[in-house]
């Protein structure tokens, strides 16, 4: 291996190129290395998990059913509400039970503008779950 080279003056003079062989080298390897263990680490054991029957407690968070009609009527949770007492209704809820979540249900024929100013109006006083609420597909 020569780090420099003969001139006529007899001086040596640095050479200026890297020898990038041996690190191809290793890239290969280690590249080789990676693609046998790879498959390794993706492998699951298969345990056979003993069955028990028991019911899931699942805790509900507490939820608000708003209801709207296809000519813009609202009712919280059953009961008749005006558009402009769902702020403070919502801010009331939030700051009782943060985890509280709305749920829409809205006929078919409502027009989006109802649904989504309701939406916005829920999302400012912090609910942070909206779902809506539809009935099962008849086949």
């Amino acid at each position: 291996m020569s780090f420099g080279s003969m001139n006529k003056s007899g001086r040596q003079t640095p050479m200026a190129e890297i020898n990038v062989v041996p690190l191809v080298d290793v890239m290969l390897v280690l590249l080789i290395i990676f693609i046998i263990t790879a498959p390794l680490l993706t492998h699951s054991v298969k345990i056979d998990l003993p069955k028990a029957s028991s019911e899931p407690n699942i805790t509900q968070p507490e939820h608000v059913e708003l209801a709207i009609r296809t000519d813009g009527n609202l009712f919280w949770n059953g009961d008749p509400v005006a558009l402009e007492q769902l702020t403070p209704r919502f801010a009331a809820t939030v700051e009782n039970a943060p985890e509280t979540e709305l749920h829409i249900r809205a006929d078919k024929q409502v027009q989006y503008e109802h649904v989504a100013r309701v939406m916005s109006l829920g999302a400012k006083a912090g609910l942070a779950r909206i779902g809506f609420i539809t009935d099962p597909a008849e086949e």
